[in-house]
């Protein structure tokens, strides 16, 4: 512990040599009962959302922005990314934040997707080919060896690798790691991680909805807990010339066609009770028999026929 000298005059007015404690330097600069400023930006309070430590990038939806750390995906850390089926909705998530580091010359390198990467609907999501760089890992193995690497290397504007069979400790691994990456890191995990622990800084749920739109629930991050889900309109690149209005809302449609208000509740429709001892509808068998169906007589004669 080092000590910080002062000067301070005697009775004969000259200066003398005092030692004075760091802390209590600091105690006579903040006012009574505050903290010094280095401490109170360093205290995170569990009922507020967290800052983040490092730089942040722009989700592209501002809904979601509100409920991340910082406003935005985390660099130098880790984004775990769950969904109930593999490559059909993360580029939608992380897409808008891909565009955003393609247009400054950045790369994207993308580690053992599920199915090709489909150029042409990254080309209308405003990420160019030139800028993504597929590395092809089939084995568990090879993706997390190569997902490690790249995070070591930093050598990517962002980096996404899916990895449904990482266990914890590998993880927790590539957390440490990411803490000397520059640009975010994205790792795509099955639905059913939920309920592992991970070392990830933050993780969230998404899902389908109607409409277009895509449920995203953060499972975990530095603030209180997340309730609800942030509805994301989420269209995909090429499909918003060419959709009429009325696939733009399919719920309308939907509604429209089974009688259910625009409100988005069905309700099925009520039948009629039939009071204590009333009789019930008969139904004769050849009419029965004209719509292509069979009563239980005829059901029973055919049975004893085959018998």
């Amino acid at each position: 512990m080092s000590a910080v000298l002062s000067w301070a005059g005697d009775d004969d007015g000259l200066p003398t040599q005092a030692l004075v404690h760091p802390s209590r330097s600091r105690s006579r600069r903040s006012q009574p009962g505050e903290l010094p400023p280095e401490i109170e930006q360093a205290i995170w309070r569990g009922c507020d959302l967290g800052a983040q430590a490092g730089e942040v990038v722009s989700s592209g939806f501002e809904a979601l922005d509100a409920e991340l750390p910082g406003g935005g995906w985390p660099c130098q850390s880790i984004a775990e990314v769950l969904s109930p089926q593999p490559s059909v909705l993360e580029w939608r998530v992380i897409g808008p934040a891909l565009r955003a580091i393609v247009a400054t010359g950045r790369n994207v390198v993308v580690v053992g997707p599920p199915k090709t990467p489909h150029l042409p609907g990254l080309r209308h999501s405003g990420i160019d080919e030139k800028h993504l760089v597929w590395v092809r890992a089939d084995t568990p193995a090879e993706r997390l060896w190569c997902t490690e690497q790249l995070v070591k290397s930093g050598a990517c504007g962002a980096l996404v690798a899916w990895l449904p069979q990482a266990r914890p400790e590998q993880i927790r691994r590539l957390q440490v790691c990411a803490q000397a990456c520059e640009g975010p890191v994205f790792l795509f995990r099955p639905a059913a991680a939920q309920h592992e622990a991970s070392a990830a800084s933050l993780r969230v749920m998404a899902t389908f909805a109607l409409d277009w739109e895509i449920q995203v629930h953060v499972l975990k991050r530095r603030g209180p807990t997340h309730e609800g889900v942030v509805r994301l309109r989420s269209v995909p690149g090429g499909l918003e010339s060419v959709l009429t209005p009325r696939l733009q809302m399919p719920s309308r449609l939907i509604a429209t066609r089974e009688g259910a208000p625009r409100d988005g509740t069905h309700h099925a429709p009520a039948r009629p009770a039939l009071s204590e001892g009333a009789a019930r509808p008969v139904v004769h068998e050849a009419a029965v028999h004209a719509l292509g169906g069979a009563t239980p007589s005829a059901r029973a004669r055919r049975r004893a026929t085959v018998r």
